[in-house]
């Protein structure tokens, strides 16, 4: 074989082991980046319950504030 059919061989291989090797390089960067983008959506979907359950107990006490205001007006009425 000829110098440049090694050359042009050699080449070749390292041409596809960078393409290779970046390409796995940029897969685990994307990934990394993906599961980061995860974790913040559940805090933000946490969040979210969070508020729903705490909008249910604040109608929950105000309820429980106009009977007992309700209450308090029929004992003072009694008097």
């Amino acid at each position: 074989m000829s110098e440049t059919i090694i050359i042009a061989l050699i080449s070749l291989l390292g041409t596809l082991g960078g393409t290779f090797g970046g390409i796995l390089t940029t897969s685990k960067l994307t990934n990394y980046r993906i599961e980061q983008l995860e974790k913040k959506v559940d805090k933000h979907n946490n969040i979210i319950e969070r508020t729903y359950k705490l909008e249910d107990n604040d109608k929950l006490l105000e309820e429980k504030i106009k009977v007992a205001n309700h209450r308090i007006d029929d004992l003072e009425s009694k008097r």
